[in-house]
């Protein structure tokens, strides 16, 4: 179990809508447990014609409750139980359940027991869009939301009815249902960077050597998002500079998107001129074409040699005008990593780096974990335990706004 698991362990109630996205549940269900939540399950009727209680019941770990299960003989009233949970998720909500709920009925399982919840309600739609935005269907989301209820997407995709295309009404994807139930679980986030701004870089660059062919490497994003999501619910305005990813925007912060370290440099300069703290977290690429060609080129037989340039050090630049901002830097080493990381930061002015371990199993690019040593300029280091890349962004902006209140506590 990681440190996303919380303690004690909440009960999450997962009822899974009457939708083709009731495949899914099985990996809502595993994320939750694996970050330490105690999973029930509710399978509609209609739910039940796309996936089988076996399956849930294996991914949950524990009996489904189902309308044939409320009807039967039992001690407890199970819809009541069942609203003691923590929180509780829908999956692959459907226009029929919304309304359901929304207009006060109580004739089935689902919607006596989300009469009942006792604690934070997280609706996950999926349906095709024309239903999705029907006036109706948006009448019964925003009464469910005046209750206090909230929404995760539906977000654009491809339909899963053949000839319906894309469109809004895809469910959000499982790790992103998890993360939002693991948040209406978590206290609020401290409002210690309230009136800041911060920048972050994040994700890869690519350096292309025609248009078609191109010099990158596997980063996710993911590290640097998580930042972004995290300063912004502390209260800071974000500016979030990120490469190529396939990842859905932070909720709240503007986004920039780039390609290469030029164009990755030009607007990080731009957005930290009135920044007060900037996390360089994207993985640069040191090397670019020194000419990039303008058409595709040919294969030819034998060895190709292209010649590479330097491509600028931005967090070098940062520093050398740093001012009273705080600056963070990222650090990837195999070997004497906390030495490097040390001199990268005495060298670039930075006031702290994490480094991180690329040859560790399960952290490295791509990964939900990390597992960095925060590394000062004068060498000394805290190693930090296996964590998800969220609680790593809550310490760094913990460490982060120690440093600030240090430097505003200096004499001038």
């Amino acid at each position: 179990m990681n440190d996303a698991a919380l303690s004690p362990a909440p009960t999450v109630l997962v009822i899974v809508g009457g939708s083709i996205a009731a495949v899914k549940a099985p990996s809502v269900l595993r994320r939750l447990r694996e970050r330490g939540a105690l999973v029930r399950v509710i399978a509609t009727g209609a739910a039940l014609a796309f996936i089988t209680e076996l399956s849930l019941a294996t991914a949950a770990d524990g009996e489904v409750a189902t309308d044939k299960t409320w009807f039967s003989p039992r001690p407890d009233a199970q819809h009541l139980t069942l609203a003691r949970a923590d929180a509780t998720v829908i999956v692959g909500a459907s226009a029929d359940l919304l309304a359901r709920v929304a207009g006060g009925h109580a004739g089935d399982l689902a919607s006596a027991t989300l009469l009942s919840v006792m604690g934070p309600v997280l609706w996950v739609p999926a349906m095709n869009e024309r239903m999705w935005r029907h006036p109706a269907v948006q009448a019964n989301a925003e009464r469910l939301r005046a209750w206090g209820h909230t929404f995760l997407g539906p977000e654009e995709g491809a339909f899963g009815t053949r000839g319906e295309g894309r469109g809004v009404g895809r469910m959000a994807e499982p790790e992103d249902i998890a993360a939002a139930v693991l948040a209406l679980l978590t206290p609020p986030a401290p409002r210690d960077l309230e009136g800041l701004h911060v920048v972050v870089s994040a994700g890869p660059t690519r350096e292309y050597l025609d248009p078609v062919r191109f010099i990158s490497n596997p980063s996710s994003g993911k590290m640097g998002f998580a930042v972004a999501q995290e300063a912004r619910n502390r209260g800071a305005r974000v500016t979030l500079v990120t490469g190529p990813v396939n990842l859905p925007n932070p909720l709240g912060v503007e986004v920039v998107r780039i390609e290469t370290a030029l164009e990755l440099r030009d607007a990080i300069l731009l957005a930290s001129e009135q920044a007060d703290l900037v996390v360089m977290t994207a993985a640069v690429a040191d090397y670019r074409a020194a000419e990039r060609a303008g058409e595709k080129q040919a294969k030819v037989a034998g060895d190709v040699t292209v010649l590479l340039t330097p491509n600028p050090d931005i967090l070098a630049e940062l520093g050398q005008n740093k001012g009273d901002r705080v600056l963070v830097g990222f650090a990837m080493e195999t070997h004497a990593g906390v030495e490097r990381a040390a001199l990268k930061a005495q060298r670039k002015n930075a006031d702290f780096i994490l480094l991180n371990y690329p040859t560790r199993e399960g952290t490295a690019f791509g990964g939900d974990d990390n597992e960095v040593t925060l590394v000062r300029p004068d060498g000394s280091h805290e190693a930090w335990p296996r964590l998800s890349k969220r609680e790593v962004a809550r310490r760094l902006l913990d460490e982060a706004a120690r440093v600030r209140l240090s430097q505003n506590a200096r004499p001038v």
